[in-house]
């Protein structure tokens, strides 16, 4: 098992239930191909660096989570598929990449 971060961007036409459903939609994905969500981050809607699609913002969403190599594979051909989706970037995380994540996640609680 191999530990993951998945941040992706949605299309700002989006009703908040529909944003809803699609980040519902592929955390259930990737729990149906055996992983464990370590973090879910909404960070809104925040405008982007360069238009895309001609949209100059969108719903910024990151997953933390551990599942094996091959599963990540079958999630970016399902982004691919998905037109609400306008970017994604997957990264495998190393041992400090993760300790990294975990004291950002407890800055994180101790503001909220």
């Amino acid at each position: 098992m191999n530990h993951y971060e998945t941040v992706f961007i949605l299309n700002p036409v989006l009703s908040e239930d529909q944003i809803k459903e699609t980040v519902k939609k592929y955390e259930d994905f990737l729990v149906s191909k055996g992983a464990k969500m370590v973090s879910k981050e909404d960070w809104g809607l925040k405008k982007l660096a360069y238009p895309i699609q001609n949209k100059k913002s969108g719903f910024y969403h990151l997953f933390e989570y551990t599942v094996a190599g091959d599963a990540i594979g079958q999630l970016e051909l399902e982004f691919k598929r998905d037109e609400r989706f306008m970017r994604y970037l997957t990264v495998k995380l190393d041992k400090h990449a993760v300790a990294w994540a975990e004291r950002r996640r407890e800055k994180l609680k101790v503001k909220a």
